[in-house]
């Protein structure tokens, strides 16, 4: 029986949970330092299995011991930017959860695939990567599918047309310098630049950019939680199936795009064991040059928060 631990049992956490249970993929341990919090949200998913018709053991604990022997940790764990929070701020609180929540997990799973969802989350992933210590690998973020997967729903909307029939690529950091690729996006098989204008492109390109900001906003008290925690579960399946997917995730670029030890969303093909290879797509001088300016950004992000680890 495949086992997987998320960490964090808020929304995202939940969620992940509920599909990686729902689609019968593991048993499912969601663990927080929140006691009673975890364990409520797990017989409840619990609960609903005879409505489902699945027999996945779900269990909430406070002990890194119960997760031992995962074959996926999800790390969900950590704070949303709060008004008048700093950049370093979330930097430094969140920094500290992750590295926390990688020691610990690595005790009890040392043979485990780790997938980050925790803001800001190309450098999390990065600081996972470096305090378990695991084959880069082994260590992925999610962003790009749920980047690609907002793009995904826009250019149905805009079109008109089935988001089942909708492929999308979005690349780099998750932020505002993501880099949607047009070129590599289509209605089954159909490029986007041949069914809308550049001016209609842009501005979807602009809103998928603003995506997270845009549910933030609309919430007013939180942030998305239903296409985060759908996102994770992919890459679950991916991963525990050896589906071998293509998907686009935060993973350590070696060389890869010219762009040397960082984590940054780059498409890449998941199965067992985690990434099995990165895919190089031909980018245009412009699209090369977005992508090296968001990863440059991530660097910088690394570099504040190694800074702020030692202060610690």
């Amino acid at each position: 029986m495949s086992k997987v631990t998320v960490v964090g049992s808020g929304f995202v956490g939940a969620t992940v949970a509920q599909h990686v249970a729902e689609q019968d993929l593991a048993d499912v341990v969601v663990i927080d330092v929140i006691e009673g919090k975890p364990q409520g949200n797990a017989l409840d998913l619990m609960e609903a299995a005879p409505i489902l018709g699945h027999d996945r053991k779900l269990i909430g604990a406070n002990d890194y011991k119960d997760t031992r022997d995962s074959d996926i940790v999800v790390i969900t764990a950590g704070i949303a930017r709060k008004p008048g929070m700093s950049r370093e701020d979330l930097l430094k609180i969140n920094a500290k959860i992750v590295q926390e929540v990688s020691r610990e997990t690595i005790k009890y799973s040392p043979e485990a695939t780790y997938i980050v969802v925790t803001n800001p989350l190309d450098v999390m992933t990065y600081l996972c990567w470096q305090t378990t210590k695991l084959p880069s690998e082994r260590v992925i973020g999610m962003a790009g599918v749920l980047d690609s997967a907002r793009f995904q729903t826009f250019i149905g909307m805009e079109l008109k047309m089935s988001v089942q029939d909708v492929r999308a690529m979005v690349l780099g950091g998750h932020g505002d310098l993501m880099v949607p690729l047009p070129r590599y996006s289509t209605v089954n098989g159909v490029p986007i630049t041949e069914l809308m204008s550049p001016d209609r492109i842009e501005a979807l390109c602009k809103r998928t950019r603003d995506g997270g900001a845009e549910i933030v906003g609309l919430l007013k008290t939180g942030s998305a939680y239903y296409a985060p925690g759908a996102s994770a579960a992919l890459m679950v399946e991916s991963i525990l199936k050896d589906k071998n997917r293509l998907l686009p995730c935060a993973v350590y670029a070696d060389g890869h795009y010219g762009l040397k030890d960082v984590y940054v969303g780059l498409p890449a093909v998941l199965g067992a064991g985690g990434v099995k290879r990165v895919v190089d797509l031909h980018l245009s001088k412009e699209e090369a040059a977005a992508l090296s300016a968001s990863a440059d950004s991530i660097k910088q992000n690394i570099d504040m928060m190694n800074q702020l680890l030692v202060a610690v």
